[in-house]
C-alpha cells in the first residue's frame, strides 16, 4: 500500500508528511521511495547492465522526441552506465554485466534488484523477504548490503521471517500474526514475547494472542 501497488479499504497514509493516497508507484519512486519483491522482477531478456540503467530517474531518452536524437541523451546515458557499474562492482555483479538477467541465480537476482533500487538514490528502501530462496553463500552478502544502506542514511523497511536476520539488522520490529499486530518494540524485547514465540514456534498454543497483547476480541476465540 505504501508503494502504490495495492489500495486499502479505509485509513490514511503519508510519506514525508504528504498524503500519498492514490499516488502511482512510479511517482512514489521519483519521490525517493523504492521497493524490491519477494519474487524478483528482473527483466530476464535484458542484460544485467540494462536492468540497472532502467532504475535511474529522469532519463532524457525515455521521451519520444529526444529518443530520436541521441546527442540529447548519450552523455547522460554514459553517466548512468558509469553509476550502474560502480553499484554492480559493489554488489560483486560487475562480471555479469553483459549476461542476461535470466541466467542469474536466485540470490544474484536479489542482489541485482537491490542494486537497481539504489539507482534512483532512494531515501526509503523497502525489501520484501530479501532472504527468501537465497543460498547460504549469499546470505551474509545480503545482510552486509542492507547494513550498508543504513550506514548511508537510508531508512530500510523489510518483511522477513528469518529471525536471525531480524535480530541482527532491525532497530524496531513489528510482529504480525493472522492479520493482527502481536507485538512491537526493540528486537531483543520482541523475541522474548510469549505471543511471538507462539506465533513463530508454536510453543504456547494455549495462549490467546489477543489476550496476551491486550487486544482481545471475539474473533480471536
Amino acid at each position: 500500500m505504501l508503494t502504490g501497488f495495492d489500495k486499502p479499504d479505509s485509513g490514511e497514509w503519508t510519506y514525508d508528511g504528504e498524503n500519498i493516497a492514490g499516488v502511482p508507484a512510479f511517482k512514489l519512486a521519483q519521490r525517493g521511495q523504492v521497493r524490491t519483491f519477494q519474487l524478483t522482477k528482473a527483466l530476464g531478456l535484458l542484460t544485467v547492465l540494462d536492468n540497472m540503467k532502467l532504475g535511474s530517474k529522469h532519463q532524457r531518452g525515455e521521451r519520444l522526441f529526444p529518443s530520436l536524437l541521441p546527442f540529447l541523451w548519450k552523455g547522460q546515458d554514459d553517466e548512468i552506465a558509469e553509476k550502474a557499474m560502480k553499484l554492480l562492482k559493489k554488489f560483486k555483479l560487475d562480471a555479469k554485466k553483459d549476461d542476461f538477467a535470466a541466467s542469474l541465480s536466485g540470490g544474484q537476482r536479489k542482489l541485482l534488484e537491490m542494486a537497481r533500487a539504489l539507482m534512483s538514490d532512494p531515501e526509503l528502501v523497502m525489501l520484501d523477504e530479501p532472504m527468501a530462496g537465497v543460498n547460504p553463500a549469499l546470505t551474509q552478502s545480503l545482510l552486509d548490503h542492507i547494513l550498508d544502506l543504513k550506514k548511508d542514511g537510508m531508512t530500510v523497511l523489510f518483511v522477513e521471517h528469518d529471525m536471525h536476520m531480524v535480530s541482527h539488522i532491525a532497530d524496531w520490529v513489528v510482529v504480525l500474526a493472522e492479520g493482527r499486530v502481536v507485538a512491537e518494540g526493540p528486537p531483543d524485547v520482541v523475541m522474548k514475547n510469549p505471543a511471538v514465540i507462539d506465533a513463530y514456534l508454536g510453543a504456547h498454543q494455549e495462549i490467546d494472542l489477543g489476550v496476551v497483547t491486550g487486544r482481545y476480541d471475539e474473533a480471536s476465540k
